[in-house]
Parts: C-alpha cells; sequence; structure tokens
C-alpha cells in the first residue's frame, strides 16, 4: 500500500551510484526532522539504492568499502524498516476492519504505540549516522563501481543470475500456500529489480513497471501474512467468529493478490519469459559471463597488461595443442571456455592476499554464485585452474583435488599447465602469441616461439613451467625458437620436477 512518495514514479532509477548516496544525505535531514510515512519511505528508497549496488558489487568486487557502506546504512535502514511496515499493516487495519471492530481497535492502539517508540529510534538512529564516513567512501565507491558499466555484458549476466535465482523461487512458491515460500520469492524479486534498477537502465525503462507491480503484489502477500500472524497473538481473547472474520478477509486479499500474481507471470505471455528473452542467451551468453570474470579481474588484479599477455599465449598454445592432437583431454568441448576464463581471473589472488595468493582466488572463487551459462562442473574446474596455476603441483594429498574425479584432475592439470608454460614463456622474452605454434613429431611436442630468450635462466623457468604439461601429454616438450631455426632449445623431460620448479614458475 503505497504513500504517495516523493520519489516514487519519476525513474530516476539511472542515476548512478554518486547520485543515490548524495540523495540519502538529503533524505536523511528530512526524517531527522519529520519521520512522516514519505519522509521514512524516500530515505529507504536512496538506502536500498546504495546497498543494492554493494550487493552486486561485492560478488565481482571484495574490497572492503562497499561492506563498509552496508554497514554503516544497515542499521538504519532496518530502523526504518521496521516503521515503515507498522505504517503499512496500520494502513490495511484501517482498510478491512469497520471502525467499531474490537480487533481493529485493539491492533490500531498497538501499532499506534509501536509507532511512536519506532519513529522515537529512528529520530535518534538518523541523528547517529555518520555521515562523514559516508561522504569519505563515495568517491572510492563511485570509481571501483566502473567495473560493471551500466548496460554493458558483466551487467546482464549479474541480471541473469538473480533472475534465474527467483524464477527457482516463483516454482517452489506455486506448489505452496504457505507463506515463507511467498516471501523467500519476494526476496528473490526484490533482489533481481534491484540489480535491474542498478546496472541496467535502459532495461529498468522497459521493465520497470512491471517488476514493481510483482513486487507489491507480492510485497502486499506478506504484508496481509504478517498481519494475519499479528491477529493470532494479539487478539486471541476475541471471539472465534470475529477472527474467523478477519481471517477470511485476509485470506481474500491475499488470495486476490496471488491470483493477479499468476495471470502476470504464467503461459506464454509470463513475464518471467519477457525478461528472460531480453537478458544474454545463446552465443552471447558465454561472452557475458567471460566480461562478468573480467570485471573482476578488473576490479582485483594489480598487473592487467601482464596477465592479458599470458591469456593470449595460454589460448594460442591451448589452440595449437588441440589441433596437434597432444592429448585426448583437449578434445572436451568445456574446456577452452574454462581456460579462457581462468587465465582472465590469474592474477586476482594478488589482490586479496600477496602472501598466498592462489588460495586466496581460490576461497573468493568458491563463495560467488555460478556464473550464468555455467555448470557447477565447469565452475569448480576453474576454481582449480586459478588455484594451481603457480607454486605446487596439483596432488592427490591434497584433499580437495583428491575428491574430484580422475578426468576432472586431468583437465585441471591440462589447464594449469597450459598456463604455467604460458607464464614462462612470457618470462622468458616471448610477450605476443603471433608466430607461437605447436608441432607433433613422433615423440615429443615441438613449441615454436617468438622472441625466445636463449640463457641459463630462461631454461631453468621453461624447465619449471613445461613440467605439469608434460605429465599431462605424456611425451617431451621441445621449447624452441620460432626465429633461429638452427638452434634449438631443448628441455629433456624430467622425472621429477626440478628442485627450483615452484620458485623459478614464480
Amino acid at each position: 500500500m503505497g504513500t504517495g512518495s516523493t520519489l516514487a514514479g519519476s525513474h530516476p532509477e539511472h542515476r548512478g551510484l554518486k547520485y543515490w548516496m548524495e540523495r540519502a544525505l538529503k533524505e536523511l535531514e528530512k526524517v531527522r526532522t519529520s519521520p512522516d510515512p514519505d519522509a521514512v519511505h524516500d530515505l529507504r528508497v536512496a538506502l536500498r539504492r546504495c546497498r543494492s549496488v554493494a550487493a552486486v558489487m561485492e560478488e565481482v568486487d571484495p574490497d572492503r568499502s562497499w561492506r563498509e557502506m552496508n554497514k554503516l546504512g544497515r542499521k538504519l535502514f532496518r530502523q526504518l524498516g521496521e516503521l515503515r511496515d507498522v505504517q503499512v499493516r496500520e494502513d490495511w487495519t484501517k482498510k478491512l476492519g469497520a471502525e467499531s471492530d474490537p480487533v481493529r481497535l485493539q491492533l490500531l492502539a498497538l501499532f499506534e504505540k509501536q509507532e511512536t517508540e519506532l519513529r522515537e529510534s529512528a529520530i535518534w538512529v538518523a541523528g547517529k549516522f555518520d555521515q562523514k564516513a559516508w561522504k569519505k567512501l563515495e568517491s572510492g565507491l563511485q570509481r571501483r563501481a566502473r567495473v560493471v558499466p551500466p548496460d554493458g555484458l558483466a551487467a546482464q549476466c549479474l541480471a541473469l543470475e538473480r533472475l534465474d535465482a527467483a524464477k527457482e523461487l516463483h516454482t517452489r512458491a506455486l506448489r505452496a500456500e504457505k507463506p515463507r515460500p511467498w516471501h523467500e520469492l519476494r526476496i528473490g524479486v526484490k533482489r533481481f529489480r534491484y540489480t535491474v534498477e542498478s546496472l541496467l537502465p535502459e532495461k529498468y525503462e522497459l521493465w520497470g513497471e512491471q517488476l514493481k507491480r510483482v513486487q507489491d503484489l507480492l510485497g502486499e502477500v506478506h504484508d496481509l501474512d504478517v498481519l494475519a500472524e499479528t491477529i493470532t497473538h494479539t487478539a486471541a481473547e476475541e471471539s472465534e467468529e470475529t477472527r474467523t472474520r478477519w481471517a477470511e478477509r485476509i485470506a481474500s486479499e491475499r488470495h486476490a493478490r496471488i491470483e493477479t500474481y499468476r495471470q502476470l507471470t504464467l503461459g506464454k505471455t509470463s513475464l518471467w519469459n519477457e525478461w528472460r528473452m531480453g537478458l544474454p542467451h545463446g552465443e552471447t551468453l558465454e561472452a557475458a559471463a567471460l566480461a562478468r570474470l573480467r570485471a573482476t579481474a578488473r576490479a582485483l588484479d594489480p598487473n592487467l597488461r601482464r596477465t592479458g599477455q599470458i591469456s593470449r599465449l595460454a589460448m594460442r598454445l591451448y589452440d595449437g595443442l588441440k589441433r596437434a592432437q597432444a592429448a585426448p583431454i583437449f578434445a572436451a568441448a568445456s574446456l577452452r571456455k574454462v581456460l579462457r576464463a581462468a587465465a582472465r581471473l590469474q592474477g586476482i589472488g594478488a589482490g586479496l592476499d600477496s602472501d598466498a595468493p592462489q588460495k586466496a582466488a581460490r576461497d573468493f572463487l568458491r563463495h560467488l554464485p555460478v556464473p550464468a551459462g555455467w555448470s557447477e562442473e565447469e565452475w569448480v574446474l576453474l576454481i582449480n585452474v586459478v588455484r594451481y596455476y603457480r607454486g605446487e603441483q596439483p596432488d592427490t594429498q591434497h584433499k580437495a583435488f583428491a575428491r574430484l574425479r580422475e578426468e576432472d584432475q586431468q583437465a585441471i592439470c591440462a589447464m594449469a599447465g597450459v598456463l604455467r608454460l604460458a607464464r614462462a614463456l612470457r618470462k622468458c622474452g616471448c610477450e605476443t602469441p603471433v608466430g607461437l605454434r605447436v608441432e607433433k613429431s613422433v615423440d615429443a611436442l615441438i613449441v615454436r616461439v617468438p622472441g625466445l630468450q636463449e640463457s641459463e635462466e630462461a631454461a631453468a623457468r621453461l624447465a619449471a613451467g613445461k613440467y605439469l604439461l608434460e605429465r599431462v601429454v605424456q611425451h617431451p616438450l621441445i621449447v624452441q625458437s620460432a626465429t633461429v631455426v638452427s638452434r634449438v632449445v631443448e628441455i629433456p623431460r624430467s622425472e621429477e620436477p626440478p628442485a627450483s620448479a615452484a620458485a623459478a614458475s614464480d
């Protein structure tokens, strides 16, 4: 039930984080002087926009500034939410009950007392709000938010992830009448709507009214469920006839809204279908997922240029190994997609924990939702490739690695091996994939590399970099300069990793 908010209906959602952080401070002053329903609502809207950006950005960029902003606004946001909820339940009580109804009178007295207490608390919390800290965070967060450009593929992927999650909750809710599944669906739709508001302004121009209507319907279902529970606890001493009358009224209003929701979201004209068709699918979906992961690389990788060079070398090396039929594992359909993403994410650990970058990257990725268009198995492979692209070798003594299927272990070793060799090649003077090729002889694989340095140090780096890949292909790898055909830098295949392998590969 709306209150005619000054922010509603004007579609200012396309404005960036800076606008909403500044708007929150302006609305804060209004609540401090007069926390009427409109002022409360408008401040909550501004805070919610900021918090929704933070929630989605934390999945891309784990910088602590996002958590600090959320923490700053959390207490005030919740306090205003409790006040707003009481005001909404009061409106419903007036709508559903006659003026002389004893339950109505009892509820209104309760809500009036709660509203007075919550208003005083809201004013107190608003007065304690740290405006200086809020302003200090503003410029830094505005800059960090740019890693996900509005309406770009990364933004679309993030929205699609929330759409898929909400659609699953929709399916569950339709099979139930109890409040909880519908409440969870309401939360899922809110997350999707706020992500579209924050990151897809062009889509929000098309879908804004639809999303608001669906969220309002589910919000009213939730309000009615809470009101019914309140009556159960508050009006237990009233006659059964009176309580039954209220239950029937609430059930009727609730049923009407659920039926309207069903009409909007089922069948050929389902809003879910419309929203899904407006987001990446087919070939665009893979590009969107990669863009979403690249946003994380931009946020965390301190040396994107180096990572880009290694990534290009790795993909050329992988394609050469596949064409040369170096090993059956390179024929796997999804391997290239996983390697491409892992190559882009290899450097994020340095921005998380410089002392243990690979493990930090693994732990961060483990807590992310699986990107749209990816399977759980593909995501697990990527996490492990990022874990083992340098440093210690994958080993069955590592519990997480040992739990994987043998073919998955082989795939991880293959991709991590390609990355290790690509890193070694770059350190040995190869900065471009142009001219790099792989050839297969009777008993070896020859990697011809442009710009390859020939020195003892380079030989040591290459020995360390190629060891894991040799385990996979089960043949010696001969790394040869593509520009000096007569001179071959041949590194004998090692039976054991060189003592300096980890250090040299780093």
